[in-house]
């Protein structure tokens, strides 16, 4: 069996197909359950739903709306906890309650992605029903001014495997085919299927967009969207949603595509004294930067996931090549590990370190928005606290343990030979989703009993959420100076940047995040109580 199974179905997905969590010890009558989940979601799709599909957040008058950043009321997210959570957490409250309301849910969120769906086959991160000259507005107006969120700064035209648009929008498709055999959702699906292998290198890996379209100079650095990238998951998503398809549809197809990816690991690792990894790479396979915020470097978080994922080969595939390195690779994550001092809340390592040199890189800004600041790196690590937590102990444990297993028993549940359950769970969101909803993810609330929940959905039909992200609404081009007092916050620059920022407080208002975790609460409820 495997030993990480999340990263088979995606981090919102259930550990185990089938695995229920107990929700609540208190008793509530499953029709009050039952009504209350109805009336949030008719909420949702007949008040807040775009053409079936979502953003992030919205005021409680809808005069704004967020996904990463503001959107534009035509606009719909792909990012997580967007339009694909959404969709999949309709067809888990469809599973447990065989109410068609969901199923329609479901459908109209996938007709939605399916009409974003870009002609390479892949996704953007925001999908507008009102045009590509409305997209390409937004772009030179909120996407140039958010200083902090470079990727939004330079409208590409094509899609992006960045924060698992493409894949997530991809699996629930699936999903979704699956759920009826609806043929214009399978056709999506391999569409999409023919986006991830056509943009696929020859070594192996993937880039963060594609096609590429253009030249584009950024910040006068070269373009890095079509390096080689490991950042945000993108060879694993990738490898594990070809996975999906292997075992799902049995298309043969993507085999190869699957080894020469788990291949590509192997010659991503840098060579003594740094056998660490990197977020992106050159195509001849050497360290790169990409934003100006992430200097060419190793990566100690994501040289952990790629032993993670090494371990994961192995299980797959029983080849002990991919366990020969990965005694280096912690080693060298020993040898990285932050000062004591420089260590707080858990958090063990710095976000970059040099290759060859091993020394810590620090990243500064100066300015006060996107005209007129920049960032820099140097070696000063004065005031600089660890970023990363990184479990050493459990890496070396898993290790040692797989050393220990003979190839055949640790690839005795492979889905590559056709072994082991299903990647596809019959419940997907069982257990708190946020993405990069800062709304959601930054806020530690009180998990609430059923009956609460129950309790406190709001007369119009939604859990009202704090909404203490926000951003400035676009005001135009930032001055070329910093206005007089300007102090840098971190998040955020002077009232020209249209990055998002968290407050201490904030108005009463909607969530998708907020939505897809209380109805995953009530739907683990249902299963709990009535065997769903």
């Amino acid at each position: 069996m495997l030993t990480r199974r999340t990263w088979l179905v995606g981090a919102s997905a259930a550990p185990l197909a089938g695995a229920v969590e107990a929700w609540s010890a208190q008793h509530v009558d499953r029709a009050v359950v039952v009504d209350a989940m109805r009336r949030a979601t008719r909420f949702m799709t007949d008040r807040v739903a775009t053409r079936g599909g979502y953003v992030w957040s919205y005021l409680a008058d809808f005069s704004r709306r967020w996904g990463e950043m503001e959107a534009w009321p035509g606009m719909i997210w792909t990012q997580a906890p967007g339009t694909p959570e959404m969709g999949h957490i309709f067809l888990d409250a469809f599973h447990a309650t065989g109410e068609a309301l969901y199923y329609d849910a479901a459908e109209r969120a996938g007709d939605a992605l399916v009409a974003g769906q870009h002609p390479s086959g892949g996704w953007n991160y925001i999908i507008d029903f009102d045009g590509e000259a409305s997209l390409r507005r937004w772009y030179e107006t909120i996407g140039r001014n958010g200083w902090r969120l470079e990727e939004f700064q330079h409208y590409y035209g094509n899609a992006t495997f960045d924060d698992h648009a493409t894949v997530e929008c991809a699996r629930f498709l699936l999903r979704l085919h699956l759920e009826k055999g609806e043929p214009r959702f399978r056709e999506a699906v391999d569409r999409a299927v023919g986006f991830v292998l056509d943009s696929q290198y020859p070594v192996g890996g993937w880039p963060q967009r594609w096609p590429k379209m253009d030249e584009f100079s950024h910040h006068g650095r070269p373009d890095y969207t079509g390096y080689i990238t490991l950042n945000d998951e993108v060879a694993e998503e990738n490898i594990d949603f070809l996975l999906l398809v292997l075992q799902q549809l049995q298309d043969e197809q993507v085999r190869a595509p699957i080894e020469r990816a788990m291949a590509c690991y192997l010659a991503l690792q840098q060579p003594q004294p740094s056998p660490g990894f990197a977020l992106q790479y050159t195509l001849d396979l050497r360290p790169a930067g990409a934003r100006t915020y992430e200097p060419a470097a190793l990566s100690p978080h994501t040289t952990a996931a790629a032993v993670d994922r090494l371990m994961d080969f192995y299980e797959l595939t029983g080849d002990r090549a991919f366990l020969t390195r990965v005694p280096e690779a912690i080693a060298w994550l020993r040898d990285v590990e932050a000062p004591a001092a420089a260590q707080r809340n858990g958090l063990t390592h710095f976000r970059y370190v040099e290759p060859g040199s091993n020394r810590f890189i620090a990243v500064h800004r100066r300015g006060s928005n996107a005209r007129n600041g920049s960032y820099y790196s140097d070696y000063d690590m004065t005031g600089q606290f660890a970023e990363k937590r990184i479990d050493i102990a459990r890496l070396q444990q898993r290790h040692d343990r797989l050393a220990a297993t003979i190839p055949e028993q640790a690839a005795a549940a492979s889905p590559l030979f056709g072994l082991g359950a299903s990647l596809m769970p019959r419940y997907w969101v069982t257990r708190a989703v946020g993405g990069s909803d800062l709304n959601v993810t930054a806020v530690q609330a009180r998990a609430l009993e059923v009956a609460d929940l129950v309790q406190t959905l709001n007369a119009d039909g939604y859990w009202p959420q704090e909404l203490r992200t926000t951003s400035h609404p676009y005001i135009g081009p930032g001055p070329a100076e910093p206005p007089p007092g300007f102090v840098d916050r971190g998040q955020v620059g002077d009232d020209w940047d249209t990055s998002p920022f968290t407050q201490p407080s904030g108005p009463m208002g909607i969530s998708t995040g907020t939505y897809i975790n209380n109805m995953s609460r009530l739907v683990g409820y249902l299963r709990e109580t009535q065997g769903a």
